[in-house]
């Protein structure tokens, strides 16, 4: 699943949504083993990881409800299946979960290592692409701005983007990943075309600040599509939000 045919692809909340969180495990891991065996970019493991974060937590009660499933049923459950699939499920949760999730889904995916399950070819680096440029762009009144930061894992590079409305309180609209090339000289250029919009470049520190601010305010999807895209990366929004905040985050490499 690559991040711009994400759309295109069976959207995994209504396939999980009418049945109970646990209900849902033996699909997961014969999902993963089937998907994310075939990957070869790490960002489109961390994709499915967090849509599938995404779209269980419909059927949960809460949030804490479904971290309670994840870690006492799934991430058991992977572990003792020890096969290259569920480990690669454990990998994604290690890198993109949250802060409980990733402690307990790391020692599992060691422990499966261990016992010489194979890992995927993109494991060593999942969870920790580079941090590369930043920017936004907003209309000149204000009401929205469009965040965006670019990765790059080796050699490819992608972009998370953030819709963010100040009309609503800063909340989270939409959100999405791109591998689209020429995506800053083409918004910078939409930019200079339109007297209404204003374009400015600004560092990861800064780029994290919004986005944590973001995220604190909540978020106000006004579109189905909008609706599916905000669920869909929430996992890997908070993911991203943790690169952009670490004191040991790197500039981005000179052109």
């Amino acid at each position: 699943m690559s991040a711009d045919e994400h759309q295109a692809d069976p959207d995994v909340a209504r396939i999980f949504a009418p049945v109970a969180v646990e209900d849902t495990f033996a699909g997961v891991l014969t999902e993963a083993a089937s998907i994310l065996g075939a990957l070869d970019d790490p960002v489109d493991a961390e994709l499915w990881g967090s849509d599938l974060i995404g779209a269980l937590a419909a059927s949960a009660a809460s949030q804490a409800s479904l971290m309670d499933a994840l870690i006492g049923s799934l991430v058991p459950a992977a572990e003792t299946a020890a096969t290259p699939g569920s480990l690669a499920l454990l990998r994604v949760f290690a890198a993109i979960g949250s802060p409980a999730l990733r402690a307990a889904a790391g020692p599992a995916a060691a422990r499966a290592s261990g016992r010489g399950v194979a890992d995927p070819p993109w494991a060593a680096s999942l969870g920790s692409p580079q941090v590369g440029e930043c920017w936004h762009y907003m209309d000149v009144g204000g009401r929205q701005e469009s965040l965006t930061m670019t990765f790059r894992y080796g050699d490819r590079p992608h972009a998370v983007c953030v819709l963010i409305d100040h009309s609503c309180g800063g909340k989270i609209r939409d959100a999405w990943v791109t591998k689209a090339a020429g995506l800053r000289a083409e918004t910078e250029q939409a930019a200079q075309d339109d007297p209404h919009m204003l374009f400015e470049m600004i560092d990861a520190a800064e780029a994290g600040r919004k986005l944590k601010a973001a995220i604190g305010a909540g978020e106000r999807p006004d579109q189905p599509d909008q609706v599916d895209d905000v669920v869909a990366h929430r996992a890997l929004l908070h993911a991203r939000l943790k690169l952009l905040v670490s004191p040991g985050t790197r500039p981005p490499e000179a052109p």
